[in-house]
């Protein structure tokens, strides 16, 4: 190899001295700044990282640099082209993001250079051509059928010259100037231009990197820790242990109950302890540093599962024993009721430990500043917790740290909790330079919390005639090692574990324990997500027994208006679950009268069987159970007329960026591009705060209302008394106020209010309506979103496998402020699901994690996509903003059980446990359950 690399990037050449065995990837990020090409797996599996090596895609992140030497080379930021100082963007950058096939964009890059080179090869392609070129390039936001409708266009475009073609999405039935029509999101173009900056593409002068030596073992005292070897390396700045932490040793988000470090003497619970963490003038050199840290161990028996946690006898892993929570769920006379039912069925379940697996990995950069605070770069769904943990641990006040929010590459629920931000600034502080901590994929799938594994048992009593009378359901859900979110995830899964039905008796019992398992908390939907796969295979169990239509067993018993859920709350408004039930019916009856029959539509393959399944599903919006729930939203007129609404509320792809520039402009009637957001950054933005059980829409977007209608007021009082009218003929319109037939910019209204000395910025903390602890009675949640879901699948008998090839989705969603982005929720909603059901699972045995690599993680991708039909259902509740509630858990919640019901209509196997096991289905031989 020569000591010069020459190649060419975006028609520019570079002469670079040759790094030995330096990836093209790092080369184009670290050394050329070409930061648009993403780094997410380092394995070449998942696309993030592609560009184009003399036309061809290429996976950077394992291509070595050398072997692009005197090749020409194209990344994203060369795809668009300035045309007299403009950016004129790429018929696919455009269609991207116009057809919503932009979220969290960390993907993005990827998708667009692979859709470029594809486009270049086959001008006109094909759905499965698409597919099949794009089959290796993930999106864990799951937009394909978005990206594939947008590479359709820009081919379109590309062939004919003509203009896009509008994405076909109705508006809400609900609309308003802005609010109810689809509308992009402000932060696409960076996302599809390779300029948006998510926490690794940032560096700084100086900048130490990190890495933290974990336990690896799930269950031991840690006796002796020597780092003296990993000081004494070259280039290693700090080595610190639990003994030099200034502040509180544990960290939590409820509860503070895990280890900043585990000092020695204390218990290690699971393998991704923390014992000792290190920064280093190079990555390799942290690296090094951590393998020369020798631990020395007494190990202990090791707790496996939630049911061994609570047997006698076992270790008591926390100083008040295993279990973090028995919840309770008591309505009515549950004895009675079984008493008086006619029918009774009785089953258990399981449901696995799921990763979130997103795109983007971990990253915490920590800068110390002049002033003596600390400044934290990270994306982080609860910023305002963040500042308060780190503080806590520097011993500080929170003032003097600063979290500044950055681009998130994917969350669900997965960046709530601390990953190395508290190891980050512990570094920062002790060494005074900026220290950068960003896990690989195996320290992701080992340390930050999962969704919880559970088991789960329900016993449902029913009369002849379909109506359900008594619920009783024990569940039993893995929290690992730390608490994080789990008491309040299985308090969601128990609460929901009677289905959205209107049972009068009604018990639930769920023990959430510790083990030696990863820590888990929040993931999309929240527990909901398990007990709804329990239900609803028991629904059509019932249906069976009863001999009865499963659509007709859920429509007799859903909650409606008037109706009291089992945590006895009476539903006053906005109950949409019966005309969801009813849309999905009447879409498949569109071309499948008799939809739940087994189909072999093949006579030469017999083992190829299809049938549809059904589920319904609802999940509360908000954190409610009493809990105070409040968001706040500045809203700021700027002097060139121009506004922007400031969160701390986190933005991880879903689309509030869009929501609260939509609402700003509906109150104040000015284009939305007018509108900026400025959102994760506890310096410049009121708390928002956490992003998780669907809530942002609600209360990000209430505070976001409310704050732009209190602006518009103090506008309306300055015009009023200027033009000597009276308030109520002051009108905004058209981007501008008007009083009679006079009318005022934008513009100069700030000049008027500045000149008054008035604020032309207006804060406001939106308080959601109160809720009741559970057990007290009343209303424990403020709102309801209501879901259903219809899938037809097809299994191959011989294989075991498993295809998904339509979902009919509804969604009473209150209303729809942004058609576009509620889109790519439910489509990307559904592809968790689908991978919930049938490909993922984080393999953990006897405490010990054994997934280490996305590949070994079979997230969906292009080839598992179905058919999906979006159909949305408008039941607006009150307090919403325009009635809205939200969308991002319930769109996946009902794909599980929808499936593994189209399974047993296929083939009748009654799944009991996800993901389904294919070596299980392939066994069920055609005799057993012939052609209808």
């Amino acid at each position: 190899m020569t000591n010069q690399i020459t190649l060419t990037v975006n028609d520019v050449e570079y002469s670079l001295p040759a790094v030995p065995g330096e990836t093209l990837s790092s080369l184009l990020r670290q050394r050329l700044h070409l930061t648009g090409t993403k780094v997410a797996c380092g394995e070449g599996i998942c696309g993030a990282c592609t560009v184009l090596l003399d036309g061809k895609p290429v996976v950077s992140c394992v291509f070595p640099a050398e072997r692009a030497a005197g090749k020409s080379i194209l990344t994203i930021e060369g795809l668009a082209q300035r045309v007299n100082q403009e950016l004129k963007l790429h018929p696919l950058q455009e269609a991207f993001i116009q057809y919503g096939a932009v979220q969290c964009g960390f993907c993005t890059p990827g998708q667009i250079m692979s859709a470029y080179a594809l486009l270049k090869r086959v001008p006109n392609p094909s759905s499965d051509e698409i597919h099949t070129a794009l089959k290796n390039k993930l999106c864990r936001c799951g937009g394909y059928l978005a990206i594939e409708r947008a590479i359709l266009a820009a081919a379109r475009t590309l062939l004919t010259g003509e203009p896009l073609p509008s994405p076909l999405i109705p508006d809400s039935i609900h609309p308003h100037s802005v609010i109810g029509h689809s509308h992009f999101r402000p932060d696409a173009v960076p996302k599809v231009t390779g300029e948006a900056k998510f926490t690794d593409d940032l560096m700084f002068e100086d900048m130490l990197y990190t890495r933290v030596r974990r336990a690896r073992i799930p269950h031991a005292f840690l006796t002796k820790l020597d780092i003296s070897k990993a000081k004494e390396l070259k280039g290693v700045l700090a080595v610190l242990t639990a003994a030099d932490i200034p502040g509180d040793h544990l960290h939590g988000l409820i509860y503070s109950d895990w280890p900043v470090l585990v000092g020695i003497g204390e218990r290690i619970r699971y393998e991704g302890d923390a014992l000792a963490i290190v920064a280093a003038e190079t990555q390799q050199i942290a690296d090094t540093a951590v393998e020369l840290i020798e631990a020395e161990f007494d190990p202990q028996p090791i707790i496996s599962d939630p049911i061994q946690a609570r047997q006698p006898g076992q270790p008591q892993l926390h100083p008040n024993g295993n279990l973090l929570k028995h919840i309770k769920v008591r309505k009515g006379d549950i004895e009675a009721g079984f008493a008086a039912a006619e029918v009774i069925i009785e089953k258990t379940f399981h449901t696995q430990t799921t990763d979130h697996a997103f795109m983007e990995p971990e990253c915490s950069l920590a800068v110390p500043t002049p002033d003596g605070r600390m400044q934290i770069y990270v994306g982080s769904q609860i910023p305002y917790s963040d500042r308060a943990q780190v503080a806590r641990v520097l011993g500080w006040p929170e003032e003097r740290v600063h979290i500044a929010g950055q681009l998130m590459g994917g969350g669900f629920g997965g960046k709530e909790d601390i990953a190395g931000q508290i190891h980050a600034a512990l570094l920062a502080n002790a060494t005074g330079r900026p220290v950068k901590l960003l896990f690989d994929r195996r320290e992701s799938f080992l340390v930050h919390p999962k969704r919880h594994a559970t088991h789960i048992r329900v016993k449902i009593g029913a009369n002849k005639d379909g109506h359900i009378l008594a619920v009783e359901t024990e569940l039993y859900g893995d929290t690992g090692a730390y608490a994080s979110l789990g008491e309040q995830v299985m308090t969601r899964a128990t609460t929901h574990s009677s289905g959205p039905y209107d049972v009068p008796h009604v018990r639930a019992d769920c023990y959430a324990m510790y083990t030696n398992n990863p820590p888990a908390g929040a993931f999309r939907g929240f527990g909901v997500t398990q007990s709804s796969f329990a239900v609803e295979s028991m629904m059509d169990m019932l249906a069976e027994k009863l001999n009865m239509d499963p659509i007709e067993l859920r429509r007799l018993n859903a909650l409606r208006l008037g109706s009291v859920t089992n945590t006895s709350q009476e539903l006053k408004e906005s109950v949409g679950l019966v005309e969801c039930i009813d849309k999905v019916l009447d879409e498949i009856h569109k071309s499948n009268p008799d939809p739940f029959k087994r189909r072999v539509l093949d006579p030469t393959q017999p083992n190829r069987v299809r049938a549809w399944g059904f589920a319904a599903a609802y999940k509360n919006t908000g954190l409610g159970g009493g809990a105070e729930d409040c968001s706040g939203a500045d809203v700021e007129l700027y002097e060139d007329g121009t506004f922007e609404v400031r969160s701390s509320a986190a933005e991880l792809g879903q689309g509030l960026v869009t929501v609260m520039r939509m609402i700003v402009a509906e109150e104040l009637a000015v284009p939305p591009e007018l509108v900026r957001v400025l959102v994760m950054d506890t310096d410049l933005t009121p708390d928002g705060g956490p992003t998780t059980a669907s809530r942002q829409t609600y209360m990000t977007g209430n505070a976001s209302r409310f704050a732009a209608v209190a602006l518009r007021n103090n506008i309306t009082a300055l015009a009023a008394e200027k033009f000597n009218l009276p308030p109520d003929q002051i009108h905004f319109n058209n981007g501008a106020v008007h009083a009679g037939q006079q009318s005022m910019t934008f513009a100069e209204v700030a000049r008027e209010l500045k000149a008054a000395g008035q604020q032309l910025s207006v804060r406001y903390t939106y308080s959601a309506p109160p809720t009741r602890p559970l057990g007290e009675g009343g209303d424990m949640h403020f709102a309801f979103t209501f879901g259903v879901q219809a899938a037809e699948v097809e299994v191959d008998t011989q294989s075991g496998q498993v295809r998904v090839l339509k979902v009919i989705a509804a969604n009473d969603v209150g209303i729809a402020i942004n058609p576009l982005g509620l889109q790519g929720q439910v489509e990307g909603g559904i592809m968790m699901g689908i991978g919930n059901c049938l490909t993922e699972q984080l393999l953990v045995e006897n405490g010990h994690v054994l997934t280490e690599r996305l590949s070994q993680y079979r997230i969906p991708g292009f080839q598992l996509t179905p058919e999906i039909t979006s159909i949305i259902v408008e039941h607006p509740t009150a307090e919403g903003p325009y009635g809205a509630k939200g969308v991002g858990e319930i769109c996946s919640i009902p794909t599980t059980p929808a499936i593994t019901n189209a399974i047993y209509n296929a083939i009748g196997l009654r799944v009991d446990r996800t993901p389904v096991d294919p070596e299980l289905l392939k066994v069920i031989k055609l005799h057993l359950c012939p052609p209808n």
